[in-house]
């Protein structure tokens, strides 16, 4: 008898399926009959009856163990008097009927949420009810009404914590002082950026001594002050509960959803200047060589003594005698104490080979209307990596706080790659030439080496892309096992509790630490996916012990922490996604405007179905399909990354430069392509550029063509394509070139997909 194994549904836009399980194996394929009665996120069982075409595993539902609750955003559409909702999240695969009692007041063409009545069938579509009309499709805003639903980011407070909330008080009363030190007359400040509302942290340093006579060591006293929330925020009253729900601030283009309500977040807890404010204070020393040697935790009181930009704090530590100096002269030397830390502490970096990739992140301006009007780099000055460093610090000595005095709390755990991906790796440095290599044991030191020798070389994109992409994904958790990349063995998140609810949770095990006491989690009244999720991860645990031995059920307190851990861990992830496809959607819609116009790109991945191209100019990137690329056939070369030509040799590898035209834009997928500009008969060599302009860093792009999507519709409409068949180096247009028949052709789209 074939094994059933669960887990859930993820639909696919174009009919099929998938069942990621929950033993972690390979995801289990659906064809589209049996997709006709699930629907995206619903839990299933499932037995693998055999393997496609593709040598996946395909599998028959069996039974579905549990519908998902999550509301269904789409249109509203009338058809033949019968009304329904497409959805706007097409992994979903079919349209809610709408009984005509259940429209409420929405009108033909709305965005609105539906609740489904009736789940669908075999042969019958889902049922629904309209709960909510968010407004016609472009509203200002609308993108993220539509993302904060589709993602279910919780994004109202309940009335429990709104009233809490207004109970506070507005500024730090007397008796909130008692035991804490007074730092109000050190001249902290805070450095953020321009559209930053609330401040967590505030800085100081100043040069130290530590020791006496011939032991004396120069350095600097660090102070890294991170409001104080916990002391309003108590375990298990109302706006906690809300704070756990939401895990984090989830950041928008123009707009954000907070952790905390207002009053908390951009209020009391924020280090606004010129105002009394309760902190946790992390103060150390720091050696000359970057080395914390020592270090203290305290409650205290602070007075911020500024609020700088990143802008204004860098243009300062450029030019002393600048008129940002000039307008901040008083901080000037304090300024100047806080880069000679930083050097150090950047030594440090550099002795312990911690990664360090430099990047070039995007900002989209906005108009008062919410239209893109530009897209801009947001590259890091020296005032980033300034507060960066001593933010690190902080939070290294927080985790070894927590591990020294043997607590439970969250680390943010980062491991190494895993092996598949160290062989993927060590192929792609062999195949492109390069001295260095890996170890069976990487360390972050090798991966910063390969970066720095392989800096000046043309193809370097490609090469620090590859070294990103073998690293893993970090976490929350209890188990405390280093952080690869940053190169420490014990990690946590301490400075920012207004929006990251795993630092509120460390500022509290500090406090009780400080006061002899151990602090326990709350029993939450609803426990939530994550703790369903380890609940199923104990169970595989359970069936994999050898007969005979004893259970490792873990403690009350240890289940609760790994809980803790899995649910932050996931709500970052979601507060991701929604943040990226709203940039996406804002994307798709700026580029499609500029619909037929030609721009220059440099390749920033490569698939076996096509290339995938960043522009220079927007920094938007969209995909070359492969039947885009000329009359013939093309092989994808995962080692070296590449597709090349078989005839003409032509490669497009990550780093290639070329010259597009932005051919289609799909706002409902969040998709662009593009099609290579041919000049002459060359094909697509002529596309590419002579010699690619210096650029600092690698542009990150939010509209990112999912490269998991193997068969995708080619820019002008034609049949769907997989991944395997263009690895086969298989064209459509290659068979019209060549004046196969029609019949022919048909014949061969069909045996390579």
């Amino acid at each position: 008898m074939l094994e059933e194994v669960e887990g859930t549904v993820q639909g696919h836009r174009d009919g099929h399926g998938f069942v990621a399980r929950d033993d972690g194996g390979s995801d289990i394929y659906l064809p589209p009959n049996e997709m006709r009665a699930v629907l995206h996120k619903d839990r299933v069982k499932v037995r693998v009856v055999r393997n496609d075409r593709k040598g996946r595993p395909e599998g028959r539902v069996t039974e579905i163990t549990e519908r998902s609750t999550q509301p269904i955003i789409g249109r509203l559409l009338q058809e033949s008097g019968v009304w329904l909702v497409a959805p706007e999240d097409k992994r979903y695969g079919h349209d809610v009927l709408i009984p005509k009692g259940a429209v409420s007041v929405a009108k033909p063409g709305q965005v609105v949420v539906v609740e489904l009545i009736e789940p669908p069938a075999l042969f019958g579509q889902p049922v629904g009810r309209i709960t909510e009309v968010l407004g016609e499709v472009d509203d200002p805003g609308m993108e993220i009404e539509i993302a904060v639903r589709k993602f279910s980011v919780p994004h109202q407070f309940s009335d429990a914590c709104l009233a809490l909330s207004k109970t506070l008080p507005e500024h730090v009363r007397a008796e909130d002082k008692s035991h804490r030190v007074d730092l109000t007359d050190l001249a902290l400040i805070t450095i953020d950026g321009e559209d930053a509302r609330d401040f967590d942290d505030a800085v100081y340093c100043e040069p130290a001594v530590q020791g006496r006579g011939k032991q004396a060591h120069k350095g600097w006293r660090l102070l890294v002050a991170i409001a104080d929330v916990s002391h309003y925020v108590e375990t298990g009253n109302a706006i906690d509960v809300d704070a756990y729900d939401r895990a984090t601030s989830v950041y928008f283009p123009r707009r954000v959803i907070p952790m905390l309500p207002e009053k908390l977040s951009n209020g009391l807890c924020s280090l606004n200047p010129g105002v009394e404010r309760l902190c946790m204070v992390c103060d150390m020393f720091v050696t000359e060589e970057g080395e914390v040697t020592a270090y203290q935790f305290y409650p205290a009181v602070m007075w911020s003594h500024a609020r700088l930009t990143y802008t204004e704090a860098a243009a300062i530590l450029g030019n002393t005698r600048g008129p940002e100096a000039t307008k901040y002269k008083a901080l000037v030397p304090h300024l100047l104490n806080l880069h000679g830390v930083y050097r150090s502490l950047s030594m440090s970096r550099h002795a312990r080979g911690a990664v360090d990739f430099e990047t070039t992140e995007t900002q989209i301006v906005c108009d008062v209307n919410g239209r893109i009007e530009k897209i801009v780099p947001r590259t890091r000055n020296t005032a980033h990596r300034l507060i960066e460093e001593a933010m690190l610090a902080a939070n290294v000595c927080s985790a070894d706080f927590i591990a020294q005095n043997k607590h439970h709390g969250l680390f943010r755990v980062h491991e190494g790659p895993t092996p598949e991906k160290q062989e993927v790796l060590r192929n792609f440095l062999k195949a492109s030439g390069i001295g260095l290599g890996i170890s069976q044991r990487p360390t972050p030191g090798e991966f910063q080496a390969i970066a720095n020798a392989t800096k000046e070389r043309p193809d370097a994109q490609q090469i620090h892309s590859m070294l990103l992409r073998s690293m893993s994904q970090a976490i929350y958790t209890p188990e405390n096992s280093g952080h690869f990349g940053l190169a420490f063995e014990a990690y946590t998140h301490f400075t920012s509790p207004i929006r990251r609810y795993p630092d509120l949770l460390v500022h509290r095990v500090i406090k009780a630490i400080l006061a002899d006491k151990k602090y326990q989690l709350p029993v939450l009244p609803t426990p939530g996916e994550a703790h369903a999720k380890l609940a199923r991860r104990l169970e595989k645990n359970a069936a994999s012990r050898p007969p005979g031995a004893k259970p490792a059920k873990p403690s009350r307190d240890s289940a609760a922490w790994q809980a803790a851990g899995l649910h932050c861990s996931a709500n970052e992830r979601r507060a991701d996604e929604a943040s990226r496809d709203v940039e996406a959607w804002l994307k798709c819609k700026y580029v499609r405007e500029h619909l037929g116009e030609e721009y220059a790109g440099v390749v920033s991945s490569v698939a076996s179905f096509g290339l995938f191209v960043t522009l220079d100019a927007m920094y938007v990137e969209g995909l070359v399909h492969i039947t885009e690329l000329g009359g013939e056939f093309f092989r994808f070369d995962e080692v070296r990354q590449e597709l090349r030509g078989e005839r003409t040799g032509i490669r497009f590898a990550i780093g290639t430069r070329v010259r597009i035209q932005v051919s289609r834009v799909d706002l409902d997928g969040r998709k662009i392509d593009f099609r290579l500009v041919h000049e002459g008969l060359g094909g697509p060599a002529k596309a590419l550029l002579e010699k690619p302009p210096r650029r600092e860093g690698k542009a990150l792009s939010g509209t990112r063509v999912d490269r998991m999507d193997l068969e995708r519709v080619s820019p002008r409409g034609r049949k769907p394509k997989s991944a395997s068949a263009s690895a086969k180096g298989t064209s459509l247009r290659a068979a019209r070139e060549k004046g196969k028949p029609v019949a022919s052709t048909k014949k061969t789209s069909k045996s390579r997909r």
